[in-house]
């Protein structure tokens, strides 16, 4: 299949294609979409409720990784919130001015932008 024919069947209106994730501990590998929305001032958890409603989730930091990679012109040169807890009270962010991930408290508002995940 061409990346066009792919592409005409599988990208949905607005999303962006991000690249090609390897899955791990024999999960399947997937393709990775960057939905078109971004929520500001939003808590980790307001970000993940977000991002469920629209029927996604927030990217994982390997996904951010790519994110920042492949799509950076994307993203404002903000921090986003990743779906994935640091500790009990933490979580991770991409930082997209410069590539760093951290982790700080799940209370803070920051940006959040979703993905859709589509297994190979």
């Amino acid at each position: 299949m061409s990346k066009q024919q792919f592409m005409a069947e599988n990208l949905q209106e607005g999303e962006i294609y991000a690249g090609l994730i390897l899955g791990k501990d024999g999960a399947a590998d997937y393709h990775l979409f960057l939905q078109p929305r971004a929520a500001t001032g939003v808590t980790w958890q307001a970000a993940m409720d977000w991002a469920k409603k629209l029927g996604h989730s927030l990217p994982t930091r390997a996904e951010q990784a790519l994110l920042y990679a492949n799509l950076k012109d994307q993203f404002q040169p903000r921090w986003y919130w990743s779906g994935e807890q640091a500790g009990p009270s933490t979580a991770w962010y991409q930082d997209f001015n410069d590539g760093y991930q951290f982790d700080d408290d799940r209370s803070y508002e920051g940006r959040a932008r979703a993905v859709r995940r589509l297994p190979i």
